[in-house]
């Protein structure tokens, strides 16, 4: 026999204020307004409000603590690690406000600002964010995170640059938080993610570049092993300026992959550098020297063309992401890493990425501010990426995912990056982030971005 649950949709009168759209499942518009990024994670829940404003989330969130709903937020869809089911979603895609003050070199950015939005807003002064690899990303999710950039090494987290928040907490009050204003809300919004309230904009601090030195050298996947381990020789050596992943690739034969990759296994050093061409050569010239190159793209970029790095898939995949922080590379850690997912893991490997973030340099300094970000003391990141391609794919993705975690758990700081650490596929009804016996709602999940 099996259960079905019901969810309970308390009167939607008290929302008839808001201004953007409240949606049912089977209106008109609902399947669009709760599509997540990530296709393994189908959000169903009761009601759906499509935010335009400040005004609007605190209208919601205050018919949410009136009725005990509890509230699951997204922007972009890309932090949906966890289906949402039942409850309020609610949707800040359309507060895409963004301004840019050259003199302060700050931005105010609205809750449904994607990075490539902010990038064609800042870079024509000459200044960039502190974006990630994929500017499709949501800006104030990512930051929520603790935001880990595509230039950490050389500035910081993302969320060191934030210099205040406007965000609507549970009892649906909007406030103001800095360094000096409710300083305990500040500390758990850059690096606590979403579970303290729904941020409606944010100021973050931009640096001044307009240009970095950026793109991949590749090799064939069978000479993986000397890659990487020239890489583990490599990276302790060079500058915080010099800020690059080691990615073994199994690329798919799909049209959306370039013509001469499609189809093959790869192993890449992805490269983003704030100096000049020539001193970029020379540092990587260990690199290129270390196994057969096949491709290589590092140019001279335009920051606001940072997506051509690390080339994320720009269209909606069901995945499952995993990641997990590592103390140090050591032989012993690279060994294990190439058993797993290595050329001798053979053709069918199910995962379509498996990457080593270098982290350290500014990433390893205090904040300016304290924060909640968890991942100061990590040499590297590792992250991974499978492709949910039906069942049979999904059961191999989740198997190779949890034998090359508990086989690298022996190097790791026993944490990972909050914007990563996903598990798609799995139901998930909001929670309260409050002690379940304090009266007040629910605040927002994981979710937010």
């Amino acid at each position: 026999m099996t259960a079905t649950h019901h969810h309970h949709t308390p009167d939607l009168f008290a929302l008839s204020d808001v201004r953007g759209p409240v949606l049912r499942p089977g209106n008109e518009g609902y399947d669009a307004e709760v599509a997540a990024f990530n296709l393994a994670a189908r959000h169903a829940p009761d009601i759906v409000v499509g935010a335009t404003g400040a005004d609007d989330v605190v209208r919601a969130m205050r018919w949410a603590a009136a009725t005990g709903t509890p509230v699951a937020v997204q922007a972009t869809g890309h932090g949906a690690n966890f289906p949402v089911d039942g409850g309020l979603l609610i949707n800040t895609a359309r507060m895409t406000d963004v301004l840019i003050d050259v003199e302060a070199r700050t931005a105010t950015v609205g809750a449904g600002v994607k990075w490539r939005l902010l990038l064609e807003a800042s870079v024509p002064h000459g200044l960039a964010a502190l974006n990630g690899s994929a500017t499709d990303a949501g800006v104030v999710g990512y930051i929520l995170g603790g935001g880990l950039p595509l230039l950490g090494r050389a500035y910081g987290f993302a969320s060191d640059l934030v210099h205040s928040l406007q965000v609507v907490t549970p009892d649906g009050t909007l406030h103001e938080t800095d360094a000096d204003h409710e300083p305990d809300l500040f500390w758990a919004l850059r690096g606590g993610k979403g579970n303290v309230g729904v941020v409606t904009s944010l100021v973050t601090g931009l640096v001044p570049l307009s240009r970095v030195v950026g793109g991949g050298i590749y090799c064939a996947g069978e000479h993986a092993e000397s890659l990487l381990r020239a890489y583990a020789d490599w990276a302790p050596t060079v500058p915080p300026e010099m800020c690059t992943g080691f990615t073994l690739l199994r690329l798919p034969p799909m049209p959306i992959i370039p013509e001469a990759m499609r189809g093959r296994f790869l192993a890449r050093v992805a490269v983003a550098w704030t100096g000049d061409a020539a001193e970029a050569d020379v540092l990587l010239a260990p690199l290129r020297a270390a196994a057969p190159v096949e491709f290589d793209t590092v140019v001279d970029l335009d920051y606001r063309k940072v997506d051509e790095i690390y080339q994320d898939p720009q269209d909606p995949i069901p995945a499952r992401e995993c990641c997990a922080l590592l103390r140090d590379l050591t032989p012993e850690a690279v060994d294990t890493l190439l058993e797993q997912a290595g050329p001798d893991a053979g053709e069918d490997y199910p995962l379509l990425m498996v990457e080593l973030r270098h982290m350290g340099g500014r990433l390893a300094e205090p904040a300016p501010v304290e924060d909640a970000v968890c991942a100061r003391d990590a040499a590297y990141l590792l992250e991974s990426v499978g492709v949910l391609a039906g069942p049979e794919a999904a059961a191999a993705v989740e198997a190779a995912t949890a034998a090359l975690y508990t086989a690298m758990t022996p190097y790791g700081t026993g944490r990972t990056m909050v914007n990563l650490h996903g598990a798609p596929g799995r139901r998930h009804r909001p929670r309260p982030c409050l002690d379940p016996s304090d009266p007040r709602p629910s605040a927002p999940h994981e979710n937010d971005v």
